[in-house]
């Protein structure tokens, strides 16, 4: 019924619709002018067919906004947006009348003196613009100024505090000419605000926003100097607001802007004094790092519908050779294939800091300078003659391009530009995960190295050297199988072609020899302060001279064997851990958190997110938006860098709380996406194991994608989970069906992943319990499996699997004793028909004569289903309606049998033919 109906009652008072229309505009009770505001799009709609009714409610319109009533104009001004829309919609009878007549309403209201009807207003607007019923002549002219007006400094607090949140709401619906001219100049001085902190707040909460629609140019300069002011107010509340915005700031601004100035502005607010600013600045931290990501480097890139996918490179795949230290190239499945991710070379990258001296400055340029000219020859670092680089472990790399960086300028050779960089961390130095301890062989090494070197020459050290390394070969022989033996018995292969190398009549390598003796007789202490000089001058010499492998094959045996002890390689850190932590920089001890895609800090604050003393100073939830965000952070670093969040990931994996646990559960499946199946099936699955056997609440996370993990692992291990999806039909409580409803759809899907006898053998007898569930729901759903599963053995020519089903179906369902067994058979073949899931013959001979037998059924509901099955879809395929077919007759004997029968719901089934699906559930369900 219209709000104004009484308008076309007749007889009331001899007046005419448009006049009865006019006097209850202008009554002097209140409540009939708010009943004509608010039916006035009615009012529209009857007067629209003519143009001087419609005209003459126009200017009753225009009188009514000028009520005094405060609850008539917001009344009038609600019925605005739904009016323009209207008038849009008829734009050729009434082509300017919306901008003639309602606009100038819109805009005086935004002044109104009454709170609520200025409220009514800005939504009004807010609606119009998002429909783009305001042309762009009147933003600029008429709702740009009086906004600005409002916004004066010399303004009512009041006014001030709405105009500034509706233009941080407009700006996105604006175009970016607009909001860049007009409006982000008074948006610069709202965020100056010293006045009001209620201004600057807004201003900080809708920064994001106003960065988005003014675009990377302008945010950078103008508008970041005023993020940096408001991220250190003396109100936390603004220094919180834009915590929570930092995100949406950061996508608007360039690379180098978001590594060299955000990251340090959103280090100084995790680490803020106020507690709560803190906590938003962590929930923010992990979409924060999630703006760095690139497809370059990481490997993949979101798709249009959100799943991540892997981009492929050409480069990867036919790599013989290092990548170079500047060029971030996307790490590929076959890559993948030969390097495993946890054993991929990373590399460091000095972080620029935003306050430099020029001295480090000029230092750093040299240093990059330097690498560039050698990127084409750093193959010298990664092949050893006769090696193929894509077949070489990480324990290679760290065997032949170990660089230790020091301040001291005593050793001879040592490039000078390295010695006077306080901040630069060669990009040569490669790491990896510590390798097996094998210091024991190799201490036995060196002692009787040490032993024969007074009395021997230097070939008789390259024989001994020789002859040990064979020894600590074959006692590796037995542990081959491990990754990391296989890396190390790899650098173990390259130091003895170096031992074996004839080099008794170079002079300077044999005093290399003696020097790198002399060093392996220090104690660890000493050897973290002090770096090999022999080592270095090799270094040197291999930088200046484009002869790479030879040079790697004149290094002595312990030179090389010196980088190999796992010690070794922590003691390669020493310098740039002590650098770091003198410049207040966090750094953790394990080196394999190093990477080069994000700002290292920022990186070290997430996985400090774990750390128990986080949830007591920061947030008690702190651990659940670390695992939220995790997916995004893995994608941002890619699969390459997966050991910078292996630990945290199996900390959170294993949290008390179990909402964290259920958070990384329902988001493991798109993190196997980004690992690929390598890592997947060494890292993840175990911890997909875990959630298996964990709560509802968690293992319901993993139920719900559990074909989408499943298709990601290999055949063999897909294989053995067949015999624990069984363990999903048991929950820890009854009553909770929709977990057997979730598993029932999954098993759908996951159908197409095994073979016909596994099928058989497992998956047979999850669905035939869940078809005799509790709850309909779950059988109907479970119905659907069955059916699915007769697909699956008919597609894959198990016909014997499909006979040995169907026998099983009638056993259980067409003979059950209860009623609803009986109607789910009626259903399974009714839905094996629908789907055309098995050959015609198989059906009539092994399903049909059993179907019809239902006729006879005592229980309606059955019947009703049968009449159902054979109306709605089984006469209606050309099998049925062929003549002469001997199954045609016998089908519709049952149906006139079932037109008479003698429940009226039975007849009128086997009679009608209904318009909706024939598998319509919700009238299955009534008849339960």
């Amino acid at each position: 019924m219209r709000i104004t109906a009484f308008l076309d009652i007749p007889g009331q008072d001899n007046l005419t619709p448009l006049a009865r229309l006019e006097k209850y505009a202008f009554s002097d009770n209140i409540f009939n002018r708010q009943i004509i505001a608010r039916g006035l799009l009615d009012v529209f709609r009857d007067f629209s067919n003519n143009e001087e009714d419609f005209l003459t409610v126009m200017e009753i319109v225009v009188r009514l906004s000028e009520d005094a009533e405060p609850t008539v104009r917001t009344e009038l001004m609600e019925q605005i947006p739904p009016i323009a829309i209207f008038l849009q919609e008829n734009r050729p009878k009434f082509p300017t009348a919306f901008f003639e007549y309602l606009m100038p309403i819109v805009v005086r209201y935004l002044t109104d003196v009454n709170n609520q009807v200025r409220k009514a207003g800005q939504e009004a607007l807010l609606i119009l613009l998002e429909q783009d019923l305001v042309a762009q002549s009147d933003i600029e002219n008429k709702v740009c100024p009086i906004l600005l007006d409002l916004s004066a400094p010399d303004s009512d607090d009041e006014y001030k505090v709405e105009a500034v949140n509706i233009i941080c709401k407009m700006a996105s619906m604006l175009s970016r000419t607009t909001v860049e001219h007009m409006l982000l100049p008074r948006f610069c001085e709202l965020c100056s605000d010293g006045k009001l902190f209620q201004v600057r707040k807004i201003c900080a909460a809708n920064f994001g926003d106003i960065c988005n629609a003014v675009g990377q140019e302008a945010t950078e300069r103008l508008l970041i100097p005023k993020f940096f002011e408001l991220c250190s107010d003396s109100v936390w509340g603004m220094r919180k607001a834009c915590a929570e915005c930092f995100m949406a700031v950061s996508y608007t601004t360039s690379p180098e802007v978001r590594r060299s100035k955000l990251s340090p502005l959103f280090i100084s607010l995790i680490s803020d004094t106020c507690r709560w600013v803190r906590q938003a600045a962590f929930q923010s931290l992990g979409p924060f790092i999630s703006t760095f990501a690139n497809p370059s480097s990481a490997g993949l890139y979101i798709q249009e519908d959100g799943t991540p996918s892997i981009q492929q490179s050409a480069r990867d795949v036919n790599s013989n050779s290092c990548q170079p230290s500047n060029n971030k190239t996307s790490m590929s499945s076959n890559t993948n294939a030969t390097l495993p991710s946890s054993e991929q070379p990373k590399e460091i990258k000095p972080e620029s800091s935003t306050e430099e001296t020029s001295a480090e400055v000029r230092t750093k340029l040299s240093v990059e300078k330097l690498n560039k000219d050698t990127q084409e020859e750093c193959s010298y670092c990664c092949i050893s003659p006769g090696e193929d680089a894509s077949r070489l472990s990480q324990g290679d790399r760290v065997a032949a391009s170990v660089i230790e960086v020091t301040k001291d300028s005593s050793f001879p050779g040592m490039n000078s530009r390295l010695q006077s960089a306080e901040d630069v961390f060669n990009t040569f130095l490669y790491w990896r995960p510590p390798l097996p301890d094998i210091s024991q062989d190799l201490e036995l090494l060196q002692f009787k190295t040490e032993k024969h070197k007074d009395s021997c020459s230097a070939p008789c050290n390259s024989c001994v050297a020789s002859s040990e390394i064979k020894k600590v070969l074959e006692s590796l022989q037995e542990h081959i199988d491990d990754p990391d033996v296989q890396a190390q018995v790899q650098v173990l292969s390259a130091a003895l072609r170096a031992a074996q190398f004839d080099s008794v009549g170079d002079y300077e390598t044999k005093k290399m020899k003696e020097s790198s003796g002399k060093l392996q007789n220090k104690t660890i202490s000493d050897e973290t302060t002090v770096s090999d000089a022999t080592c270095s001058q090799v270094e040197e010499d291999t930088l200046s001279s484009p002869a790479s492998q030879d040079n790697i094959s004149d290094q002595s045996p312990t030179c090389v064997l010196k980088s190999t002890d796992s010690e070794e390689q922590h003691r390669g850190t020493s310098v740039f851990l002590k650098k770091e932590q003198e410049n207040n920089s966090p750094v953790d001890d394990d080196k394999s958190k190093l990477q080069d895609i994000i700002p290292q800090p920022l990186l070290d604050q997430y996985l400090s997110m774990t750390d128990p003393a986080r949830a007591q100073t920061v947030d008690t939830e702190i651990a659940k938006h670390c695992a939220y965000s995790l997916p995004g952070v893995a994608l941002t670093l890619g699969r390459q860098n997966w050991h910078c969040l292996k630990d945290t990931y199996e900390t959170l994996a294993s949290d008390v709380q179990w909402k964290v646990r259920r958070t990384l559960a329902f988001s493991i499946h798109e993190l196997a996406v980004i690992l690929g199946d390598q890592l997947t099936a060494a890292d993840l699955v175990p911890i997909f194991n875990g959630f298996l056997k964990d709560l509802d609440e968690v293992r319901i996370g993993v139920l719900k994608h559990l074909y989408d993990f499943l298709k990601l692992l290999h055949a063999d291990k897909r294989r053995e989970y067949l015999y624990q999806l069984q363990e999903f039909v048991v929950t820890d409580n009854s009553r909770n069906w929709r977990f057997r409803y979730e598993l029932a759809e999954q098993l759908i899907l996951i159908l197409e992943l095994y073979n016909p006898n596994d099928v058989y053998d497992y998956l047979r007898h999850i669905a035939l319990t869940l078809c005799s569930d509790k709850v309909s729901e779950v059988r109907w759903i479970s119905f659907k499996l069955v059916v699915a599963i007769l697909q699956k053995f008919y597609a894959n020519n198990a016909n014997a699997l499909g006979l040995n089903f169907i026998n099983e179906l009638v056993v259980r369902f067409r003979h059950c004793s209860k009623w609803v067994g009986r109607q789910a058979f009626a259903f399974i073949c009714q839905a094996v028909v629908e789907e055309e899931c098995m050959p015609v013959d198989q059906f009539v001979e092994h399903l049909l004569p059993s179907l019809l037998s239902l006729a006879s059924d005592p229980v309606p509901n059955v019947r009703v289903l049968l009449a159902k099955a054979l109306r709605q879809t089984l006469l209606e395929k050309a099998y049925f309606k062929s003549v002469g077919n001997p199954h045609l007759e016998a089908a519709e004997e049952t149906v006139l049998a079932l037109q008479s029968d003698r429940d009226q719901d039975v007849s009128f089934f086997a009679t009608i033919k209904l318009k909706q699906g024939s598998m319509d559930n919700t009238t299955i369900d009534k008849q339960n």
